[in-house]
């Protein structure tokens, strides 16, 4: 991750300018929580920790990473005021390479951060993901999918890269794509990843 992206990042906490801070997680998550028995998760490029939190509300123990501390440390007040303080742990750091603390996770959940990620951290975060998961573990991703963005940087990730990439590892169940809208931005193309680590 660049300073680039980290400054614009900061930026945007600092601005309260944020689509992803409401209380609860994509409907794709609310959907999921039924299907699994509770264990232990993480939540990739955490934010305010919506997704830990709803999760440790169902009976999960959830991690929480991000690379903003400003996040990680009002993700930690909200899963507090939640009751769900000793269920959950949230630290800074690069999602690219999460720390598993010597223990399995059985899911994890990326919401729009690995598509923010160079080739060298793409492959990075794919390995240690293959590392912190255990065999049969569900990873469930929010890619947006590679246009160029207002300032003509290049935004998201290539359409069939995240196939390629997680060929090795993880088997795919299903993906649907769709285009998400923020805001007054014009919409961009997008795609929700279920797969199940092998």
């Amino acid at each position: 991750m660049t300073n680039e992206t980290y400054n614009r990042f900061v930026e945007r906490y600092q601005s309260g300018e944020l689509p992803w801070a409401d209380e609860l997680p994509p409907p794709e998550v609310i959907d999921l929580v039924p299907t699994l028995s509770p264990g232990r998760a993480l939540d990739l490029g955490c934010g305010y920790g919506r997704t830990a939190i709803y999760l440790a509300l169902h009976g999960w123990t959830a991690d929480g990473v991000d690379f903003v501390e400003q996040a990680v440390e009002e993700a930690a007040r909200r899963a507090a005021a939640a009751g769900v303080a000793d269920q959950t742990k949230f630290y800074a750091g690069s999602a690219s390479t999460p720390q598993a603390n010597d223990t399995s996770y059985d899911l994890a959940i990326d919401i729009g951060c690995m598509h923010s990620f160079s080739d060298e951290l793409l492959i990075e975060y794919r390995d240690s993901l293959k590392r912190v998961l255990r065999s049969g573990a569900t990873y469930l991703l929010f890619v947006h999918l590679r246009n160029e963005s207002p300032e003509g940087r290049p935004h998201g990730i290539a359409k069939g890269h995240v196939e390629t990439l997680f060929a090795d590892g993880f088997s795919l169940d299903r993906v649907e794509h769709g285009t998400t809208q923020v805001e007054d931005r014009p919409p961009w193309e997008s795609a929700w990843y279920w797969f199940k680590r092998n």
